[in-house]
Parts: structure tokens; sequence; C-alpha cells
């Protein structure tokens, strides 16, 4: 079964950190464009981040960019995403993704994307 499973998620306070983890069942993902996109309560699904098949590009979303790290690692079949300085607009739940299409497309839309994770939640609250 091709699935990917978030981890990592949980609860913290302004400028914590955590670090999601998404481990992919099969080592195919290891030629796919990989991204995370969350959705806070009432909000529409929103990108986040995402990285190319090498690990050598990214994109961000510039409401994440400088705290947040994208990294992937094939050899575990895992991506990464590194939170840190985290907000209370931080609050959503995280899914991770990929796209079968492209290996280099990093891009930031909803329907570039093929395979979804469940979600993990974050919640950053005081």
């Amino acid at each position: 079964q091709v699935q990917l499973v978030e981890s990592g998620g949980g609860l913290v306070q302004p400028g914590g950190s955590l670090r999601l983890s998404c481990a992919a069942t099969s080592s195919i993902f290891s030629r796919y464009v990989m991204a995370w996109f969350r959705q806070a309560p009432g909000k529409e699904r929103e990108f986040v981040a995402a990285v190319d098949w090498s690990g050598g590009r990214t994109n961000y979303a510039d409401s994440v960019k400088g705290r947040f790290t994208i990294s992937r690692d094939s050899a575990k079949n895992t991506v990464y995403l590194q939170m840190n300085s985290l907000k209370p607009e931080d609050t959503a739940d995280y899914y991770c993704t990929a796209s079968v299409s492209s290996r280099t497309y990093i891009g930031a839309r909803e329907e570039e994307y093929d395979y979804w994770g469940q979600g993990t939640q974050v919640t950053v609250s005081s």
C-alpha cells in the first residue's frame, strides 16, 4: 500500500519548536517532489513548503520562510518539517503530500500533488 504517515505534531508554546516527520511506505517517493500543506480550522488548506527529489531546491510560503525548514532523507523514505519560532497562527493540521508528475517542480498548489497523508495536529498556544 502506498501511504504517507505524518507524525510529530503536538502542543507547543509560542516561540517553541517542533519537527514533523512524513514516512513513506515506498521508496518510489524518493523520485517525487514532496511538500507540506496545512489547514487551520475554518480555513482552506494552504501551502507551507516543498522540496525537490534531491533535496537541493526548496520553496516556502512567505509566512514561514526563515522559520521552517523542509528536508528529506531518501534512505529513510522520510520528509521532515523543522518548525522554529512557532506562532499561534501556525496552529493547524499539517499534511504531507507528494507529486508523482515531477522531481523538480516544487509547486505551491494543492492540485499539483497526488498522494496525501492523514495529517498531524500542531497547536501553538500559551
